[in-house]
């Protein structure tokens, strides 16, 4: 693996919800899609965030 390379996935905020269990934003790098990931224990969910019109948010 290149190490000289960016990541495709940033995580900008992290939240910790209790014991286990938090909630990430994650950014994807190169369609600046943003995606929300919520866990606990070993479950856990993705989604991408969307504004109020419904459309995905976009970080460039």
């Amino acid at each position: 693996m290149d190490m000289a390379r960016e990541s495709r996935f940033d995580i900008q905020e992290k939240d910790g919800l209790g014991f286990g269990s938090g909630a990430r934003v994650i950014i994807d790098n190169e369609t600046g899609v943003n995606y929300l990931f919520v866990y606990s224990g070993y479950a856990g969910g993705l989604t991408p965030l969307l504004d109020s019109k419904g459309n995905p948010i976009v970080t460039r």
